[in-house]
């Protein structure tokens, strides 16, 4: 995956199983890119150890924040794509349901159950 966050260190905040997939929702996190990242969840199949979906709320860069200081982004193999900008991407709540309909739609998980396991 070309554009995936690159996690040097990061604190689970919460965790989920939904359907055959565990999402783990990070933030502190300190990232070998250039990015800065507020909170990232990530999709992770069962049975694996690397994601296949990222979706990111990321600081917005000085010269882009007319619209906000944080930027919704989606991460997986065939996309990157920043989908919104708004300060309410630094509320975890906010960005935790944001994140988890937009997980559940782009894999096909609409039907399934949200167990919160963190």
């Amino acid at each position: 995956m070309q554009h995936r966050p690159l996690i040097k260190t990061a604190i689970p905040k919460r965790r989920y199983q939904i359907g055959n997939y565990t999402a783990a929702l990070l933030g502190e996190i300190d990232s070998g890119d250039h990015q800065s990242y507020r909170y990232i969840l990530a999709w992770i199949p069962t049975g694996q150890r690397d994601p296949v979906l990222y979706v990111c709320a990321e600081h917005t860069p000085p010269n882009e924040r007319a619209d906000g200081a944080y930027r919704l982004r989606v991460v997986n193999e065939n996309m990157t794509e920043v989908l919104d900008t708004g300060d309410r991407w630094s509320d975890l709540e906010t960005f935790a349901e944001q994140a988890l309909d937009l997980g559940m739609q782009m894999l096909g998980l609409m039907q399934a159950r949200i167990d919160r396991l963190l």
